[in-house]
């Protein structure tokens, strides 16, 4: 049987759907974000439809010591995590310099320092019992200058960077490692990234082909897992031949709302 899921911002978007796929296939969840009322409903949905046992655990990763308490929570229900999903994660428009420092602050809590702690914890288990699949959601922007998200971007470069090493790390342990690399997303993320309206939204792909290309690129051992062919190409093939200045003037750009 399919072993049970840890998966973070599994309230909406793109980590809700990673636990639809997982529950489809049978395996049991530990369904981790801030709102409750939408850990519930989506509890009872899944557990309805698919027989599952669904753990909730209504938390906000981007505080001290956030990680400790998810992991704690797996703990003191003896929950093995064979499948971690790094999912959680959110952005913020505007020039850096005008931005609220609190919120960047909080933005690299989340998108890095939790996932770095939740990546460690639960390493030692998968460790001891010789596997585990892990899979961090970052960007395509990680790839890119973000002049107007330029926090944001740094964080989905420290992602992508990080799963690169730990992949050569973990050869021979049994241990799984890959990073998702999305463009543009219709969900929630535009909105709280204060882009409201932004052509490059109305155009992204769905929260589920994106959580789908992602959750078979793990099972099928993929380092980087783009959601659609072309940013493979784009970033593999024309990114190295760009030079830096007119690339960030051309990122600057398409994010002007």
């Amino acid at each position: 049987m399919i072993g049970t899921a840890l998966i973070t911002g599994a309230s909406s978007g793109i980590g809700k759907e990673f636990a639809k796929i997982h529950a489809q296939k049978g395996g049991n969840l530990v369904l981790v974000a801030r709102r409750e009322n939408n850990l519930l409903e989506l509890q009872e949905q899944l557990i309805k439809e698919f027989k599952i046992q669904v753990e909730i655990l209504s938390i906000d990763l981007s505080a001290e010591g956030a990680a400790k308490k998810v992991y704690a929570f797996t703990q003191e229900k003896n929950i093995f995590i064979s499948y971690l999903f790094n999912n959680a994660g959110f952005g913020g428009h505007g020039k850096f310099i005008d931005r609220d420092l609190a919120i960047d602050n909080q933005m690299i809590h989340l998108n890095v320092i939790a996932l770095v702690e939740l990546t460690h914890l639960y390493l030692q288990d998968m460790r001891k019992h010789k596997e585990g699949w892990i899979l961090n959601t970052a960007s395509t922007a990680g790839f890119l200058p973000g002049p107007l998200q330029a926090t944001y971007f740094a964080t989905k470069a420290f992602v992508i960077s990080f799963t690169k090493a730990l992949r050569q790390e973990l050869k021979g342990s049994g241990i799984h490692i890959s990073a998702l690399c999305p463009g543009p997303v219709k969900t929630e993320f535009e909105k709280v990234a204060g882009m409201d309206g932004s052509d490059m939204f109305a155009k992204g792909a769905s929260a589920n082909s994106t959580a789908l290309k992602g959750y078979n690129g793990l099972m099928n051992r993929k380092l980087i897992i783009f959601d659609q062919v072309s940013y493979n190409f784009l970033i593999k093939c024309l990114l190295p031949f760009v030079p830096n200045s007119l690339l960030s003037k051309i990122v600057e750009k398409i994010q002007t709302i």
